[in-house]
């Protein structure tokens, strides 16, 4: 019975089953293209698709414009993603040690990042910092809430890859005389990140789409600047399809990216 369940899971489908996911996809891709065509009807009917709505990016000041959002955009990006990477380890080093001193905070920390809004973390750099007298610039009112909230995620990306490393490579290599500094760093954590590469790429993905809070406090990344462009173009579905193209451009790289390091060794 068991046998039988592990070829229907995965085993090759039958002649019949590639046929009925065949006819599935084809319809499918046939009702996505009907869902396009009518959005573009609409936005044609509403004037959105209109010549003078789309000008203005035939000019070069307003390419700029967007490109320094998006550096904005990649520079908090880049640095929220450092402070996820980095303390995300720091936390789950805590959260697998053996005394309860360290262990217990490094939990709680967790989850009370894991369980607090990016956005009202944010609020918190933005309105309550400065009334305790620390006074933050824009771009760390963002990145950092961001970093903070995306590390406790990774915490548990990281334990859920090291949990998945078998323990006789472990085993042998306490059994050779390492530390267990050596065998997590050498050992152990190498190989986790090789299990847990699609989970990290899916919250780098998240960590860019998380800047578009930049509105909060005023930074200027690439949503900030877009809204400025609306403001004084009144072209609001021409801005955000661009916008949108860049974004999936910037998240299609990064899963490119991600592809190398994914890659099984040799």
């Amino acid at each position: 019975m068991s046998r039988a369940l592990e070829d229907i899971l995965f085993g090759a489908p039958s002649p019949q089953a590639r046929n009925v996911t065949r006819v599935v996809s084809v319809a499918a891709a046939a009702v996505l293209l009907l869902m396009a065509v009518a959005v573009v009807f609409r936005f044609h009917s509403a004037g959105q698709l209109e010549a003078r709505l789309w000008q203005f990016f035939t000019w070069p000041t307003t390419w700029a414009f967007l490109g320094r959002g998006l550096l904005g955009t990649m520079a908090s990006a880049a640095m929220a993603a450092v402070i996820a990477l980095s303390f995300g380890l720091l936390l789950l080093l805590g959260r697998m040690a053996r005394p309860r001193l360290v262990r217990s905070p490094s939990i709680a920390v967790i989850e009370f990042l894991r369980g607090t809004p990016t956005l009202l973390l944010i609020y918190v750099c933005f309105l309550v910092l400065p009334s305790l007298g620390i006074k933050l610039s824009t771009y760390w009112m963002l990145t950092l809430p961001i970093g903070l909230s995306t590390a406790a995620v990774v915490a548990e990306v990281y334990r859920a890859g090291v949990l998945a490393v078998p323990r006789g490579q472990t085993n042998a290599a306490r059994s050779l005389g390492m530390t267990e500094a050596q065998v997590f760093f050498q050992i152990v954590f190498p190989q986790a990140l090789r299990y847990i590469v699609p989970a990290l790429v899916a919250q780098l993905v998240i960590v860019v789409k998380d800047t578009t809070f930049g509105y909060v406090v005023t930074y200027g990344e690439l949503m900030q600047n877009a809204k400025v462009l609306i403001a004084n173009y009144n072209s609001l579905v021409p801005v955000y399809l661009v916008v949108a193209a860049l974004y999936c451009l910037v998240n299609y790289a990064i899963s490119k990216a991600s592809q190398r390091l994914g890659r099984p060794m040799h």
